[in-house]
């Protein structure tokens, strides 16, 4: 099969006709193909982000040492999500490629990750978690969210918080992957919110233990979105269309 550009990947007037074509049919099994492979890659590499530390470092657990699972799946994800995206070629062109510009893309791209976790420490705090007691596992639960969230919408959309705005807004997607970028967002954030119910609870679980639970909903959440997202797409492209904003 030929090779899609992002530009004909994301062509509006391909999306727009009443009748889609056969080169829009095939660009679109192109997506869902890609997207879901990309998608198993990202899983694969959680998987052994937990397996690998549980056969080198002695004592290693999900609950035992959960700060030490915590940053080994976010750096997993952080590195695979970055290395296929890379490959794919989803981030939006740079109409410059001046050594300065592209380093000045990835110092804003840091900077935005980096004010992410602040941000997401300062809601989760808001939330209820502890100010000064469990500073540190509050900021590693921000760092994870940040992983699975802010990290792939710079992969998608690059450091541009106009584009963010928008494809989080209503009709806002322009692509399939903006569609994807909406729903694995989404599922991870209600995940982490949702793995915070039990905690209060008095069940003296170890999985009780902040901010365990939250941390493995948001990871169920995320792993949740990245099946649902292709899936959810496949099924419903015949009511997608995608029009330049």
């Amino acid at each position: 099969m030929r090779h899609v550009t992002y530009e004909q990947r994301h062509k509006p007037d391909i999306w727009n006709r009443p009748h889609i074509s056969a080169e829009a049919a095939i660009m679109w099994d192109h997506e869902i193909r890609a997207m879901a492979s990309s998608h198993s890659i990202i899983a694969a590499s959680v998987f052994m982000a937990t397996v690998f530390p549980a056969v080198l470092v002695p004592g290693f657990s999900v609950y035992g040492t959960h700060l030490l699972w915590l940053y080994s799946v976010s750096a997993a994800v952080a590195a695979v999500s970055v290395s296929v995206f890379w490959l794919l070629g989803i981030s939006p062109p740079t109409k410059k490629h001046t050594l300065g510009y592209k380093l000045s893309r990835l110092f804003r791209s840091c900077l935005y990750f980096f004010l992410s976790c602040l941000f997401f420490h300062t809601v989760v705090i808001l939330y209820g978690a502890p100010l000064i007691e469990s500073a540190l596992e509050t900021f590693s639960l921000a760092v994870l969210l940040t992983s699975l969230t802010t990290l792939r919408c710079l992969c998608v959309l690059g450091p541009n918080v106009q584009a963010w705005i928008r494809v989080f807004s209503r009709h806002g997607a322009m692509s399939v992957w903006d569609t994807c970028l909406q729903i694995t967002v989404a599922f991870t954030l209600i995940g982490a919110w949702l793995g915070a119910f039990p905690i209060p609870l008095d069940w003296d679980r170890p999985w009780q233990v902040w901010p365990v639970s939250c941390s493995l909903g948001a990871m169920i959440g995320y792993l949740t979105g990245l099946v649902v997202a292709p899936a959810w797409i496949h099924y419903h492209r015949k009511q997608l269309t995608y029009k330049c904003k």
